[in-house]
């Protein structure tokens, strides 16, 4: 069975297992009887077992619907709130003197001199500060006040180039009250990305950090000739001599003081109507230039209410923790359902999220020590490398230790396929564990790109905690499927969301069909009020992407290939970008081969790579440092970092190991990477390698790896 694939290898006395099982067994049957008086998970399992969406009607190709709104579609989260001023003010008012949006301080900042030579800055962080509702209203209204000062007109566009943390939040309510257009920019975008966003939106202002501007905007303003305003979060930067003429650069603070003197007379502020543009976002896109996606304010409220429906009890007591790009669809989304619900808000970073992050200083307290959150969103990446952490360490344990480990772990792996709690294990083995994300988490939101099941599972044992796998696109407002909390199964992203309806169209190409057996395939169409408006300025690809049907109903086109099962759940399973044909006619899913291996612990990244001209697959892999060392030392291979990773005698391992992963995954023989090149470098948002959600852009890497494709091939190199 599948569990029983992903169960973990032990290596006990088979007459001291046979005691374990029989106490393990004793155990179960004692405390079945109060667990099933005193338990709730009667209910969770009969939950998990009913349909979840059905399809509106019998024809093949039919839409599929949410059995929560299987009749009419939801697209309002309270009544009368049809735009997102309307939802502040309304949280506003209900939460008024409830913390809001927290800050951790920072108490102290020094260089820590690594033994390499190179210095990294390490910080000791404080406690969280908070913003009250209120308070952030206030900030809200006097801001987008100022900004009217400095001469920003309704329904025009204002870009927003920071970090993830309050002042951006803040921001951005202030232009969903005054009806300004917010052009969103990764923090990690390249220069001539930026420059294309700002200049594409004719943007005058830009709202960023002092670091940002430093670091990025420093070098490409002079390339923006429209620009007039730079408005800086968190104090005043320090000039420079070649600062182009003509633009200012403010505070926030600077501005929301004007904001707070202007004299605004009789004259009534613009307030939006729901079909105005909140939000112009630019994805960063695994293919080309990125594109800017005009999403509306009843698209951005359609999106949540589906989002907040499927996370249950989400209130006051709810702590969510904000790190991921805000300039994300995913992360925007999850902090406006928080917003809206009377959660609380703390702000973090990938360099001070954890204790070992980074940026925190050895022996104090990363953000989710301090915060103790009960919400988190996160991409696969950054699960994968908790759970590449957690089984290093486990693997250095005692013997007897990491044996007990283990046992734990596949007795509650069986326990969670039943549906049944252990909470004797989640005390006693995995309370560790769930501390490192600070002890509270009772969800964990993924999505932006597909969790393997290994990851998954291993997330549900470890942090006691339903991992909800989501699937939506930026062009969906963020919105499209999340799995029920009760859902334990893996590999699948959930039943449609109650503000959308999904239904699958035939792709003949790849041989999938809404009629194929046991289950409907074919190319994923999202429809309903989240779908959004479609591409700035690119009528040519919101024609090819973006369709209406007869009803008026608005569809998008999303290039995954998906199957829906007899429950009503989703499942994605291929991408139209990611199929190849090779040379004999085979078609290869290059998504199907990275997911089979990326798990490997002597992997870190890992991109297939497959041409019609050739009969089979290559690939490139950055290793894991740790683990590919290792297996040089035991072949018996010396050399730096690069020799290692240079080595054809050490690719040569490393296919080995591939090989054996991918004949366990059962792939076929013509899905197996032949040849590989080693990366020595790690892929990262800033080499424009990878997107910032960790999805591979495969053109770049492409590019980048064009000399290592022609000698695998075996082209003549010059």
């Amino acid at each position: 069975s599948r569990a029983a694939k992903m169960k973990l290898k032990h290596n006990i006395n088979p007459i001291l297992l046979q005691f374990i099982n029989f106490i393990v067994l004793v155990y179960s049957l004692v405390t079945y009887i109060p667990w099933y008086i005193l338990s709730a998970s009667k209910q969770t399992i009969a939950k998990a077992k009913q349909v979840k969406a059905r399809p509106v009607n019998n024809k093949p190709g039919g839409a599929y619907r949410s059995v929560n709104s299987l009749h009419c579609l939801a697209s309002v989260l309270y009544p009368g709130c049809d735009t997102l001023d309307k939802v502040f003010k309304y949280a506003k008012t209900k939460y008024k003197d409830k913390k809001l949006l927290g800050t951790r301080e920072i108490l102290k900042e020094e260089d820590e001199i690594q033994p390499s030579g190179k210095v990294f800055k390490k910080v000791i962080l404080g406690k969280y500060t908070w913003l009250s509702y209120e308070d952030v209203y206030i900030k809200a209204v006097n801001f987008g006040n100022g900004l009217a000062v400095l001469g920003q007109q309704p329904k025009t566009n204002i870009a927003i180039f920071c970090e993830t943390r309050a002042e951006w939040m803040i921001a951005a309510q202030a232009c969903f009250m005054c009806n300004y257009q917010l052009v969103t920019l990764y923090a990690t975008l390249g220069g001539p990305a930026i420059v294309h966003g700002l200049n594409e939106t004719e943007v005058t202002t830009i709202i960023t950090s002092k670091e940002l501007m430093q670091t990025k905007l420093k070098e490409i303003v002079s390339q923006v000739p429209l620009l007039r305003h730079i408005i800086t979060v968190d104090g005043k930067p320090t000039t420079w001599a070649e600062f182009p003429k003509g633009v200012i650069v403010h505070t926030m603070a600077s501005v929301q003081a004007m904001g707070a003197k202007a004299d605004h007379g009789n004259k009534q502020p613009s307030r939006p109507v729901p079909s105005d543009i909140a939000v112009i976002m630019y994805t960063s896109g695994s293919t080309g230039i990125p594109k800017g996606v005009m999403i509306s304010h009843c698209n951005i409220i359609a999106g949540i209410t589906g989002m907040a429906e499927r996370i249950p009890n989400l209130g006051e007591k709810d702590i969510y923790i904000g790190y991921l790009p805000l300039a994300h669809v995913l992360e925007l989304s999850a902090e406006l359902v928080c917003l809206s619900h009377g959660c609380r808000i703390g702000y973090s970073s990938p360099q001070t999220l954890a204790d070992q992050s980074s940026k925190i200083k050895k022996g104090s307290k990363g953000d989710v020590t301090t915060l103790k959150p009960t919400l988190m969103a996160a991409v696969p990446e950054i699960m994968d490398r908790i759970y590449k952490n957690v089984m290093n360490k486990v693997n250095e344990m005692t013997s007897f230790q990491r044996n007990l480990f283990i046992l734990a772990y596949n007795y509650k792996m069986e326990q969670i396929s039943k549906g049944y709690t252990t909470p004797l294990c989640d005390s006693l083995i995995f309370r560790k564990v769930r501390m490192l994300l600070g002890g509270k988490i009772r969800v964990l939101l993924c999505g932006g790109a597909p969790l393997s099941a290994a990851t998954q599972r291993f997330m549900n044992i470890c942090f006691c905690c339903p991992v909800g796998q989501g699937y939506g696109l930026t062009e969906s407002a963020g919105a499209g499927t999340i799995t029920e909390v009760w859902d334990y199964t893996t590999g699948r992203v959930g039943a449609p969301l109650v503000c959308c309806e999904i239904k699958l169209m035939n792709w003949e190409e790849g041989g999938y069909y809404n009629t194929d057996k046991p289950y409907p395939r074919g190319e994923i169409l999202i429809g309903g009020q989240n779908v959004t408006v479609g591409y700035y300025k690119n009528e040519a690809r919101t024609r090819k992407d973006f369709t209406v049907d007869e009803n008026g109903q608005r569809w998008l086109h999303t290039g995954d290939i998906g199957e829906f099962h007899h429950d009503g759940c989703l499942k994605i399973i291929d991408r139209k970008k990611d199929l190849v044909k090779l040379q004999a006619g085979e078609y290869v899913s290059l998504g199907k081969v990275e997911a089979a291996l990326k798990n490997l612990p002597l992997v870190d990244n890992i991109c297939a790579y497959a041409s019609s001209f050739h009969s089979y697959v290559i690939g490139f892999v950055v290793p894991n440092q740790k683990e590919l060392a290792e297996l040089a030392r035991k072949k018996g291979f010396k050399g730096t970092w690069e020799e290692i990773c240079n080595s054809p005698e050490m690719e040569k391992e490393v296919l080995k190991v591939l090989a054996e992963a991918a004949m366990a995954a059962n792939l076929e023989k013509f899905e197996i990477p032949v040849k590989i090149r080693l990366s020595p470098d790690p892929w990262t948002p800033e080499t424009g390698l990878v997107t910032d959600a960790f999805k591979l852009k495969r053109k770049e890497l492409t590019a980048f790896y064009q000399m290592d494709i022609d000698r695998m091939y075996g082209k003549n190199v010059k």
